[in-house]
């Protein structure tokens, strides 16, 4: 007579695959200590750079202005050669002022944004959460950093259809990418330092567009330092575009400059603009 079949083991006496309660019962660990920062800003700058995969109109509207720059502006000043570029044609000089420009006037007037996360309930959310306030601010100055390196690239292509002799060494396109970032960075944090302060958007519109074109014209973008008043002069040394537009033309064009000066005064501008912006965030969300 044939035995009876063996009762199946239970699963719990199963050694060779046994089965993890506690994945379901013990909730993952969180991020702690210095790995909470980066993973914060990387979260907020993908936040904000899919709000721009939805609406790519920005992208195409803002395109406009640099290439009647280098069109109309640069094409003219180079046939007058009123102004001393050191031998190189005029639009070639002028050509990195202008990526420059751009990403300020896209960074400028992000304060405009965080003011509308206020009004839709969005920026008290934020708030409550485990994110730092630096985290918050930086993601979305990164994330702004992000935007004009996408115009960068437009104006680069204008550039360089228009027959501007630029380098295309890998390294040196990437130095200009992180000058470009960190110079967004630092104008973002200042418009949202500035939306801190004024907290609506009407004031932040009107004192965006009374200090931009001061800011533009008070730097290198346009014309060489030596050729203004030494009032000029000093408005320029203390312009952090200033130093932007030097590092994007000597990494461009070849022209002589002062990289490890530009790149310091970049960093220091970022982080002490992301430093008032998030002393300033929890004002704005009262």
């Amino acid at each position: 007579m044939s035995e009876a079949p063996a009762a199946p083991r239970p699963a719990s006496a199963d050694t060779t695959n046994p089965v993890r309660l506690d994945l379901l019962l013990v909730p993952p660990r969180p991020r702690t200590g210095w790995r909470v920062l980066p993973a914060r800003v990387v979260a907020m700058c993908v936040v904000e750079i899919q709000k721009l995969a939805h609406d790519r109109t920005e992208l195409y509207t803002r395109a406009v202005q640099p290439a009647l720059w280098l069109l109309i502006f640069g094409e003219t000043f180079t046939r007058i050669k009123a102004i001393p570029t050191g031998g190189i044609p005029y639009i070639d000089y002028l050509a990195p002022g202008i990526i420059a420009q751009s990403a300020m006037f896209i960074a400028i007037f992000y304060g405009i944004m965080i003011i509308w996360e206020r009004d839709a309930g969005i920026l008290t959310k934020l708030l409550v959460t485990p994110t730092p306030r630096a985290a918050l601010i930086s993601g979305k100055a990164f994330a702004a950093g992000v935007k004009a390196l996408i115009q960068a690239v437009v104006v680069i292509v204008i550039a360089a259809l228009l027959g501007v002799g630029m380098t295309w060494n890998p390294l040196r396109l990437l130095g200009v990418a992180v000058a470009v970032v960190l110079g967004s960075a630092f104008f973002s944090c200042l418009s949202m330092s500035i939306a801190g302060i004024v907290l609506t958007r009407d004031r932040l519109m009107g004192i965006g567009q009374a200090i931009t074109m001061p800011l533009f014209f008070g730097s290198n973008a346009l014309y060489p330092v030596a050729v203004m008043p030494g009032w000029v002069q000093a408005v320029s040394k203390a312009n952090p575009l200033s130093y932007q537009v030097d590092a994007l033309r000597g990494l461009l064009l070849g022209t002589p400059s002062h990289l490890a000066l530009d790149y310091a005064v970049l960093v220091v501008a970022a982080v002490l603009g992301i430093t008032a912006a998030s002393s300033l965030l929890g004002r704005l969300a009262r």
